[in-house]
């Protein structure tokens, strides 16, 4: 808890408006749902509206490199040629690749094909070719403000099991996408995800999940998604967070690469899927500001 502030002492939130008529209310509420042993987010999460501005700016940047790369992956191209653009748009747009030598990665972006269920390393050696299916996770920062999503791609003539795999995925996080409302619980949009993937045929990763996001790169709260209708942390207006399921043909079961102690694998090698968008939880539901 936060120390108590006065109702008439300018609002935590930074708004120069009395408390009593700014957050007070929202505080109660909040309170109500403490009071119950319920997981609610603490104030530090909840972005002020000027934040959301900014954070939008940076999501532009990832969006448009994303629709970018839509138009241009194709058969033959290097992964490494996928980081070199973006780095070079995210530059040329005044921002920074919120991935490179983050905790140590080295590139500005991760490409995962097939089998790699993410953080994969691009590589002048990793050829696209028709069959493959890949994850291109780009992150921004600008001016201080984060945003991360990611698209999967199928290249060439892919098999219908793996189209499948990645529309699939993509119909979980609408799935999850449609149960954040405010006052409601992350394990409403978590179940929403896994059911749908089990329905058909499919594990979803436990050990990676989604995060709160915007003032840093991975915030509070970890999103998963095999939870529970009803559990988790309470969802509230100006709350950012990332549904991004990684959706598995085969087991759950993943390991990371021993070496480079970043790139992750599913256990049985079946392919793997995953997007990624930004959701921005609002006073009467949610709104998408990056896919």
């Amino acid at each position: 808890m936060a120390k108590q502030i006065g109702r008439n002492e300018p609002c935590w939130c930074g708004s120069g408006r009395k408390y009593k008529v700014c957050h007070a209310g929202f505080d109660e509420r909040i309170n109500s749902y403490r009071e119950k042993e319920c997981i609610v987010p603490p104030h530090k999460i909840i972005k002020t509206p000027e934040q959301i501005e900014k954070i939008k700016e940076s999501c532009k940047i990832n969006i448009a490199i994303l629709d970018y790369l839509e138009e241009h992956i194709h058969e033959g191209m290097n992964t490494a040629e996928i980081d070199r653009i973006v780095h070079d748009m995210t530059v040329e747009r005044g921002g920074i690749p919120a991935p490179l030598n983050y905790e140590g990665f080295p590139y500005s972006v991760c490409t995962s094909l097939n089998d790699q269920v993410c953080h994969g390393f691009p590589s002048e050696d990793v050829v696209l070719k028709s069959g493959d299916i890949i994850n291109v996770d780009c992150s921004t920062i600008l001016d201080g403000y984060f945003s991360d999503s990611s698209r999967m791609f199928c290249i060439g003539e892919v098999s219908p099991e793996k189209e499948k795999l990645v529309r699939v995925t993509r119909e979980c996080v609408e799935k999850g996408l449609a149960e954040v409302k405010p006052w409601g619980f992350l394990g409403d949009m978590g179940q929403a995800v896994h059911d749908h993937a089990a329905a058909n045929g499919y594990t979803v990763v436990r050990e990676i999940g989604g995060h709160g996001v915007g003032l840093e790169f991975h915030e509070e709260p970890w999103v998963g998604y095999n939870s529970r209708r009803g559990e988790e942390m309470l969802m509230v207006p100006g709350m950012i967070f990332t549904i991004e399921p990684m959706v598995n043909m085969g087991k759950q079961a993943i390991y990371t690469d021993p070496v480079n102690e970043w790139e992750v694998y599913t256990k049985d090698h079946l392919p793997s899927a995953q997007w990624e968008i930004m959701v921005l939880v609002t006073e009467d539901g949610h709104e998408v500001l990056c896919w």
